[in-house]
């Protein structure tokens, strides 16, 4: 038997050959893959030499395939076949996957979000399992590696290379004290915001934030009696005391009979939330990725809509 050399085929000529076998015709098989006629031609006189096999001959009615060639053509339309499916992009169908999907989080969005989240994963992808997980700071780290999908943030939230940002809806900052504060149902100026004590919410254990640098501008400081790692613990501590808190205004309605709370626009010139997904922009292309950023959009308009906000459409 004689070897053949892979290394030596010119592996374009293989659809040329399957079409020349399937045809039995030169200028049908050359119209098949896109070939000129004497290309074609040429092909076959290539694919000959390589073979050392006529392959076809002229016959009465066109060209015969030789024993060899009958002998090949199931084979190279099996291999051809498996190439077009392992290159093939696969049809995505959420029914049917099987994955679990891990998100950074604080929890106002797990307490915003998931619920509705939840839901429709459980009607669209009942094999599909979300995984809410805390900030920290190897947040970039965990994007990178893949061991995060999607990190919920701000849209001034830096971002490092090889990362990119969604946006997904618009929250708005509210100022939330007790129903019962002397201040409650008052317009707010800088001052009276400086004047009262706040409850502030650290997620990556940072002293101060974008609001301390707001009031910095206006030439006026806030003392923070007390530092929380969780949003809905600062809602509690300002229903129990005559502190006061900046927070979603989404998250602060939804609890806002719970905790007893009253609330009230605070005084920056933008109170506006722009919420994003971060991902790592090497997995934009990822179809199950796509589809899930989609559903957390349909499911931030059900929790920004009716706060004042606004969710970006699909």
């Amino acid at each position: 038997m004689r070897e053949v050399n892979l290394s030596s085929i010119d592996l374009n000529l293989l659809p040329a050959l399957e079409a020349l076998l399937r045809r039995r015709n030169v200028t049908r098989a050359a119209a098949d893959v896109g070939l000129s006629q004497p290309a074609m031609s040429r092909a076959l006189q290539r694919l000959r030499g390589t073979l050392g096999d006529p392959l076809l001959v002229r016959a009465s009615g066109g060209l015969a395939p030789t024993p060899r060639a009958l002998a090949l053509a199931p084979k190279l339309t099996a291999l051809l076949d498996g190439i077009r499916g392992a290159l093939r992009e696969p049809v995505f169908d959420p029914a049917h996957m099987r994955r679990t999907f891990r998100i950074a989080a604080s929890d106002a969005q797990t307490v915003l979000i998931a619920p509705e989240l939840l839901r429709r994963i459980s009607a669209e992808a009942p094999g599909v399992d979300l995984r809410f997980e805390p900030y920290g700071r190897d947040l970039h780290t965990r994007v990178e590696a893949g061991t995060l999908d999607l990190v919920f943030a701000v849209a001034n939230f830096p971002l490092p290379p090889g990362v990119v940002s969604d946006p997904i809806g618009e929250d708005r900052l509210a100022l939330v004290m007790r129903a019962g504060h002397r201040m409650a149902g008052r317009n707010w100026s800088a001052a009276d915001y400086a004047a009262i004590d706040h409850v502030t919410v650290s997620i990556f254990g940072d002293p101060g934030s974008e609001i301390d640098a707001r009031l910095a501008e206006a030439g006026v400081t806030r003392r923070i009696a007390l530092t929380a790692p969780h949003f809905m613990a600062a809602l509690a501590c300002v229903g129990a005391s005559d502190c006061v808190t900046t927070v979603s205004r989404a998250l602060a309605r939804r609890f806002a009979a719970a905790f007893d709370l009253a609330l009230s626009e605070p005084p920056f010139a933008d109170p506006i939330l722009r919420m994003t997904l971060v991902r790592a922009a090497s997995r934009a292309g990822d179809p199950a990725l796509n589809w899930l950023r989609d559903r957390v959009r349909e499911a931030a308009r059900a929790a920004f809509d009716n706060s004042g906000g606004r969710a970006v459409p699909p």
